[in-house]
């Protein structure tokens, strides 16, 4: 069949397009494009041919529409964090098998987590999932009234009414990173710290615990830092120039990590040669070959494989009580670690 023009003036193609394409009623197109009964497999395959041909692709929002339903889950997350971009890649591949699609709505520097979440509502999404959200607990509770609402990546005590909490044991995992440090042979280890971030006060918790239990009171140290590089630089500078220089550094997650590795790399101080520094996330940045970082992991596929659940769940009218998910992390050793000189 000689090849035509997808549509006229250049236009989105139409289900008039495709049945004049090929030779059937508008009628039949849209039984074969909605996958119902009343077509043979020949003229399926016919219609479908046309569609590819000249480029048909079916309007899935204004379908949905249509039926009152969005099908939508919004997600928040951070544009910034490594960590949030793989958990958004978990959740596109959790959601399209339970027939829901997503909408995403991004916080930066200059765009906040109230916008975001306005946007993702002005959208018609019929759940949110929020990555590391740090909005107070009233206005999460606020938002669990008016629809579900998964957090993903904090600890929240006590719970938020209405509010599906799915998170890794962020203090099971700093024990974790202690645990190989000490195994190692280091005592002297540092931890910079997440300030307020979701996390931070439950992997600090878990540094603290992990260093008494093993009569290593003394050499606590806690550094301010935070999510980003240039928080870990700076953390990174002050201890490079401290009179007691650790052996060892667990950062509060991958992005500080990496700001501490390039401090160090510039003030000649060898990874791990001279000092180990272990991660947290195991995000896409620590598998880098070039920064090849021991970190720890969260299952970021069960994570947002829970995520999606408890969502779609509550829409499919599940009365089940919102409840959390906790979710077990790992140690993926590399390259930044070994015993100390």
């Amino acid at each position: 069949m000689p090849q035509t023009p997808a549509a006229p003036d250049g236009k989105r193609p139409t289900l008039a397009d495709v049945a004049a394409r090929a030779g059937v009623s508008t009628a039949l197109v849209s039984i074969v494009m909605r996958d119902a009964k009343g077509a043979s497999t020949a003229t399926r395959e016919r219609v479908l041919q046309a569609a590819r041909e000249i480029g048909y692709r079916p309007d899935t929002r204004a379908r949905l529409l249509r039926s009152q339903r969005s099908r939508l889950l919004g997600v928040e997350f951070g544009l910034q964090h490594p960590f949030h971009a793989d958990l958004v890649e978990g959740i596109y591949a959790a959601a399209e098998p339970a027939g829901y699609q997503i909408a995403l709505s991004a916080v930066t520097a200059g765009r906040g987590e109230q916008r975001a979440v306005e946007t993702l509502l002005a959208d018609r999404c019929e759940a949110l999932i929020l990555l590391g959200p740090q909005a107070p607990a009233a206005r999460l509770a606020e938002l669990a009234a008016q629809l579900p609402v998964v957090s993903v990546a904090r600890r929240l005590r006590p719970q938020v009414p209405g509010l599906e909490v799915v998170r890794t044991a962020d203090d099971e995992g700093a024990r974790q990173a202690v645990e190989h440090l000490v195994a190692l042979g280091h005592r002297d280890i540092a931890h910079i710290d997440g300030g307020r971030a979701p996390g931070a006060a439950d992997r600090r918790r878990g540094y603290r615990t992990a260093m008494n239990r093993h009569g290593l009171a003394e050499h606590i140290r806690i550094l301010p830092g935070g999510l980003t590089e240039e928080e870990g630089a700076e953390a990174a500078r002050t201890l490079s120039t401290a009179r007691r220089r650790p052996t060892a550094v667990l950062a509060f997650n991958d992005r500080c990590a990496t700001g501490v590795l390039d401090v160090f790399l510039r003030s000649g101080i060898a990874v791990p040669g001279d000092i180990s520094v272990v991660g947290f996330d195991d995000s896409h940045l620590a598998r880098l070959a070039h920064i090849d970082l021991t970190t720890v992991g969260q299952d970021i596929p069960r994570l947002a494989h829970l995520a999606v659940n408890r969502a779609v769940a509550r829409l499919e009218g599940d009365q089940t009580p919102a409840g959390e998910d906790v979710i077990a992390p790992h140690l993926v050793i590399r390259g930044t670690t070994a015993p100390p000189n």
